[in-house]
């Protein structure tokens, strides 16, 4: 057959099923007819709204936006009261008698008011704005009444009573306030006046009322003293709160002599305080100077004791050796409470002296902390039972050897802050053992120390204590 057939062959048009191209249909034709192409052009709102499904997707994101931000302030608001809600350390307004420091003197009253000896009243008044500056709050006045003295001699024929007095106006010039002891004086014994059988018309509470009058801050009693009860304690707070104001309260401070203070019944049944400050010694009472054993086994006593409900004013009590001294000095500075010194044991040292020398800068700046770091005022006392890793004899003629002592400290915490005190009461130096403090931070920063020859920061395992040396360092966080 000739390719060149006829167009009655119709060779070339082969019109396909389902092709548009009917009879007769050209097979040249494309088999796809073109897209037009047309130019883009932005939608109009009709159109939005209709691609984003219509007016109700509008008020839908409305209300997506209201709840997102309901949601947001209800997590904020529950955040609010948990914090608010949630234990947190609230510091106490704390009375004067809780932020001072206690100083305990007995000068030589005599007769004689123009009388001026070296332990005398006039010496004591020249050096009360030095006692200030150095933080001393409160003056505690000893052996100013004889143990038998009757309560007329306390009032109207005291032969010192003139001394007394300038020393409370002296007292309130250097604003330093004055607490009379009145230790072991009989006030309820049966007052006899001349030979006769007469009862005297004076009582305790006259003589207290006297001497309030007079401006004394308070009284130091015994825990021994008949007057050490709930009865007479009863009237005494009536007297003490007919001159008491909201700045300036008068107190009454128990000095415990016994191992066991004497429980008060009333405490437990209503608010009232009879006693507000209970005076301890950290050591006991001895004629000798007490050995490294006895006062690390009297210091752990104190630190394992729990705290107390009544404020406590902390004393050395017994005997102890000059290093020893500055160590307990630390220690006092630390413990929760008042401290309170006696004449001729730390600050009177630095009385004719110029020139700032360690144990001024030690008490300084003991006394700055403490007066300004919550957690030396507020905070919680954990007793820590640290381990050495030196070796120690504990007798010097002892030729075996065992395991050295514990060092003795304690961790003063308020919130995010933390003081750790270290002492070390033995004749050699002690390192730590890092496996008994794993809890504990690592960075510290000196505060205080014996010798006051230690500054910066520390690492706690690195720490070496010198025979002797108490240190007192503060958690180091370098984003506070």
């Amino acid at each position: 057959m000739p390719l060149n057939a006829g167009a009655e062959t119709d060779y070339g048009s082969v019109p396909g099923a389902g092709l548009p191209a009917g009879e007769g249909a050209s097979e040249t034709a494309p088999l796809l007819a073109p897209v037009p192409i047309h130019q883009w052009q932005p939608m109009n709102r009709e159109q939005l709204e209709t691609t984003a499904g219509g007016s109700g997707w509008r008020a839908a994101r409305c209300y997506l936006v209201v709840l997102f931000w309901l949601a947001w302030m209800s997590m904020l608001a529950v955040a609010a009261v948990i914090v608010v809600i949630s234990p947190k350390p609230v510091p106490m307004s704390l009375k004067w008698w809780q932020k001072c420091l206690f100083y305990q003197i007995q000068p030589e009253l005599s007769p004689d008011v123009q009388a001026e000896g070296s332990e005398g009243i006039n010496v004591v008044c020249e050096h009360l704005p030095y006692l200030r500056s150095v933080g001393v709050g409160a003056l505690i006045l000893q052996g100013v009444f004889h143990k038998k003295a009757s309560t007329a001699n306390l009032t109207e024929s005291l032969e010192t009573k003139t001394q007394i007095q300038h020393l409370l106006t002296e007292g309130n010039k250097a604003d330093l306030r004055v607490v009379l002891d009145i230790c072991e004086v009989n006030l309820l014994g049966n007052e006899i006046i001349g030979n006769s059988n007469t009862p005297s018309n004076h009582s305790a509470t006259d003589v207290l009322r006297f001497w309030l009058e007079q401006g004394v801050a308070g009284f130091v009693i015994c825990d021994t003293d008949p007057a050490f009860s709930v009865e007479t304690l009863l009237g005494w707070r009536a007297v003490f709160e007919e001159f008491s104001t909201q700045q300036e309260e008068r107190i009454l401070l128990v000095k415990q002599m016994s191992d066991v203070l004497r429980p008060l019944t009333v405490l437990t049944q209503s608010n009232i305080t009879l006693v507000n400050v209970v005076m301890r010694s950290i050591l006991p009472k001895s004629q000798q100077p007490l050995s490294s054993e006895e006062v690390a086994k009297a210091i752990a006593t104190q630190l394992q004791t729990g705290q107390e409900d009544m404020w406590t004013s902390w004393t050395f009590g017994g005997e102890a050796s000059d290093e020893l001294k500055r160590l307990l000095m630390v220690l006092m500075m630390t413990l929760p409470g008042s401290p309170a010194f006696k004449y001729k044991e730390e600050i009177d040292r630095t009385w004719d002296e110029k020139t700032p020398h360690s144990e001024v800068a030690l008490f300084s700046t003991l006394i700055h902390s403490k007066s300004r770091e919550e957690a030396l005022l507020y905070g919680r006392l954990t007793f820590l039972p640290f381990n050495t890793t030196n070796s120690f004899s504990l007798s010097p003629f002892s030729n075996s050897s065992v395991s050295s002592p514990p060092v003795l400290a304690f961790l003063r915490s308020w919130g995010c802050v933390q003081f750790l005190v270290l002492l070390n009461v033995w004749p050699e130096p002690l390192s730590l053992d890092p496996a008994w403090t794993p809890s504990l931070p690592e960075n510290w920063v000196f505060v205080a120390s014996t010798g006051m020859n230690r500054v910066g920061l520390t690492s706690l395992y690195s720490i070496k204590l010198q025979p002797y040396e108490a240190l007192v360092i503060k958690l180091f966080k370098p984003e506070g």
